[in-house]
């Protein structure tokens, strides 16, 4: 065999070797035979409402917060905006200023009447008016039109870290179960349960997530539980128990969607 055949066999064999070993990694190689890494989605446990008009800029957007784990829901109105915050459960609002009917600012009078929930206004490029009266009503922030998704995402990442409650200090309350997070401590309807420290943590990430579906492969991840490996099956008996001992039989707190995972019925707190 010549010198040339040689190394043309040898390249085809390592060749064979990489797209094999990507195949057994559930990874494609590229058309060089180089072995691509596909990270896998990232969990989004961040929910934001677009209430805006205009539907090509929530698509933009929605496309953009989608690639870097954050969801997003969209309202075309003011009115409907705040119907939908009523019926869901979301971690900001991302608001803009000029809408026919109830505008933005109306929009966020009436949301703060009821809610400190992060807000950041979307308004003309140097419309300083509409900005000073935003703030001043009590959005968390503000971002000029036209804007580049990477600034607006970037803002709002700052606005989360900025309101995120201290941990000790926050406390949650779901149809008579109380939860102190600084002294892990739960009560139904004014008397202690005794949860174990796994149960405790699964019941903070659903309270804290109350109103929308957790998956069953998350579960344990928004509990701060991702080291402990356990089965879809072991999830469930600690949602059983833990049922039991917040009386939650028949389930009407801790509700199961077939085939996805949990979501704890939102009540007033």
């Amino acid at each position: 065999m010549s010198r040339e055949a040689s190394l043309s066999s040898s390249r085809e064999a390592r060749l064979n070797s990489s797209r094999e070993a990507s195949l057994n990694s559930g990874e494609a190689p590229d058309r060089a035979g180089r072995e691509v890494v596909r990270s896998a989605p990232p969990l989004m446990s961040v929910h934001v409402l677009v209430i805006d008009d205009d539907v090509r800029l929530f698509e933009v957007l929605d496309s953009y917060l989608t690639q870097n784990g954050i969801r997003s829901s969209h309202a075309s109105s003011g009115v409907l905006g705040l119907s939908v915050l009523e019926s869901g459960a979301f971690d900001a609002v991302l608001l803009d200023v000029m809408m026919p009917g109830l505008d933005g600012l109306s929009v966020l009078k009436k949301i703060r009447e009821k809610s400190r929930l992060p807000v950041i206004m979307l308004t003309a490029k140097g419309d300083e008016t509409d900005r000073v009266v935003g703030l001043e009503l009590g959005a968390d922030d503000y971002l000029g039109k036209p804007f580049s998704p990477r600034e607006l995402l970037a803002r709002l990442r700052a606005v989360l870290r900025r309101t995120e409650l201290d941990p000790s200090k926050e406390h949650l309350n779901v149809g008579g179960v109380s939860l102190d997070v600084g002294a892990r401590q739960v009560t139904v309807d004014g008397k202690v349960a005794d949860l174990t420290g796994i149960e405790f943590d699964l019941l903070l990430a659903l309270m804290r997530r109350a109103g929308r579906v957790v998956p069953r492969a998350s579960l344990l991840e928004h509990a701060g539980r991702s080291d402990v490996t356990v089965s879809d099956r072991t999830v469930d008996v600690h949602i059983s128990h833990l049922r039991k001992k917040l009386l939650d039989d028949p389930p009407r707190l801790i509700k199961t969607v077939r085939g996805v995972g949990y979501v704890m019925a939102k009540g007033s707190e």
